[in-house]
């Protein structure tokens, strides 16, 4: 079942209980008003006949019936009254006899109807007034009993004589609240179709540009063209807010799917050269060379280099692998400053003709797994080494700022074009090759920094001019710190690459 259906019938449930309280209610309010009217009528029927039968001054008995003449009941005026009106009178004594009736009962059913009932009339003589209903065939019937009184001239004191019955038919009622029923019957169901086919309208209006916006996406899935984007509508509201979201999804699938068929061709092109030169050197071995010992020597030696570049890249790989996973780092002290003099010695071999130097030299330890630490600030030296010619300086530094520690490397290089630093750290990025004096690697080294130090809870800075140099800054925090602001953590001499200055990397293998 679609959206649009199910909305469609939730809406038209909603309206449908809402309806059925409603009518329910007018309906509860017009039969309550109609039963008081009728239970008013009663009460001014009995007020009547009580205030006929005070101003007689008379006996029950010389009131409501002929002394001499039993048989003919309700000739007085006062209760002849009754006789053309929708009222039905009885009058009981204190005994319960029938004293007399209206002549609009008879003899019939509808006297049947109204038989005394022993309790109602115990409690009429008690001195309460009831109203009921009682079944007359397929109508009912609405009655009032309530006492007579009259004052005793012997005893000076009013006395219930009897009780007055005064009943209506509640025919007219019933009619009228059955065509109500039907009214509001009809009225809902004519409303309710109504309300369904607008609201099938109004949500098909409402889905037609979501249906716009499914049939764009699936043109461009099937063109398999992330490049085109879904037109925004005019209106700012929920539709031009979803198509802005889409086209931002689409937008990043094409970054990804772009990075995604980069990275593939990267990697196929960085296995494919070592793969190449370790099947040269089968070939090699397989023609004769393994009866040479110098040939097959410096075939083994290529080989075991090519071999060691996999291992090596496969190691970064796997390790950008559980980076993105979120694999915990060890958390144990690191002595930055002897982890500063362990990869300044390990470096001095790599240099060659570049300068390595120890610049500023603070005490500083942070929590955190060393090996990978030592890992980023290598890529980092060895990074700044390649990009560097013969004769220029590389310097590492340690220094304390405002609660972090900062590994520093900067260089004397060839520096990062503008257009670079927004994706040095990019995998397999590799800026110009030219710059770099002995070819570079796969462009992994920066990205591993970058995830190492991100996952110590610190951030890479970097800031670079063209022709001058580069510096790459590694935070660590020192401990649970406020996050400190960028641009107060430059070097003092960078301050005006601040705006290029950020979470940036360039490939250095």
């Amino acid at each position: 079942m679609s959206i649009r259906t199910r909305l469609t019938l939730s809406y038209v449930s909603f309206f449908a209980i809402a309806l059925l309280t409603l009518h329910t209610g007018l309906y509860l309010i017009v039969r309550s008003v109609l039963l008081n009217s009728v239970d008013n009528e009663l009460r001014l029927g009995v007020e009547v006949l009580r205030r006929g039968f005070a101003e007689s001054n008379q006996t029950p008995y010389g009131y409501f019936r002929d002394d001499q003449l039993r048989a003919i009941l309700l000739r007085q005026p006062p209760v002849r009254d009754f006789e053309a009106t929708s009222l039905y009178v009885q009058f009981f004594d204190a005994d319960g006899d029938l004293v007399g009736r209206s002549p609009n009962i008879g003899e019939g059913d509808l006297a049947a109807a109204l038989t005394l009932d022993e309790q109602r009339f115990a409690r009429a003589l008690d001195g309460a007034e009831q109203i009921t209903t009682v079944a007359y065939g397929n109508v009912q019937i609405r009655e009032l009993m309530a006492p007579l009184r009259f004052f005793n001239p012997v005893t000076r004191r009013e006395e219930i004589v009897g009780v007055l019955q005064v009943a209506r038919s509640m025919a007219e009622i019933q009619y009228a609240l059955r065509l109500l029923f039907y009214a509001l019957t009809v009225g809902g169901v004519v409303v309710l179709l109504a309300a369904a086919r607008g609201g099938a309208w109004l949500t098909r209006a409402a889905f037609r540009p979501i249906d716009e916006i499914a049939q764009t996406a699936q043109s461009i899935v099937r063109a398999e063209d992330l490049s085109r984007r879904i037109p925004v509508p005019p209106a700012a509201d929920e539709l031009q807010r979803l198509t802005i979201t889409v086209n931002d999804l689409l937008a990043r699938l094409e970054e990804l799917f772009n990075h995604q068929r980069r990275f593939i061709a990267d990697v196929s092109h960085e296995l494919r050269t070592p793969l190449t030169a370790m099947q040269g050197n089968l070939e090699v071995l397989a023609r004769g060379a393994a009866r040479d010992p110098q040939l097959l020597n410096e075939s083994l030696d290529d080989m075991r280099r090519e071999v060691a570049r996999l291992i090596r890249m496969v190691n970064d790989l796997l390790l950008l692998a559980r980076s993105d996973a979120g694999i915990q780092i060890r958390r144990d002290p690191v002595e930055l400053d002897t982890l500063l003099l362990e990869t300044h010695r390990e470096l001095r071999p790599l240099a060659g003709q570049v300068q390595l130097r120890i610049g500023e030299e603070d005490q500083a330890v942070v929590i955190g797994d060393r090996d990978r630490i030592k890992q980023a600030l290598l890529n980092l030296g060895i990074n700044a080494i390649q990009h560097t010619p013969p004769g220029g300086v590389v310097t590492l530094s340690l220094t304390i700022r405002d609660g972090h520690a900062a590994l520093s490397v900067a260089d004397t290089g060839y520096g990062i074009a503008p257009q670079d630093l927004p994706h040095i750290f990019e995998r397999f990025y590799r800026a110009d090759q030219s710059r770099c004096h002995n070819g570079g690697g796969a462009g992994l080294g920066l990205s591993i920094v970058r995830s190492v130090v991100e996952a110590h809870g610190g951030k890479v800075l970097v800031s670079s001019e063209p022709g001058k140099g580069s510096v790459f800054t590694m935070l660590l925090p020192l401990d649970s710190q406020p996050e400190v602001n960028d641009a107060e953590l430059l070097p003092p001499d960078s301050e005006a690459e601040a705006a290029g200055y950020g979470m940036l990397n360039r490939s250095m293998e």
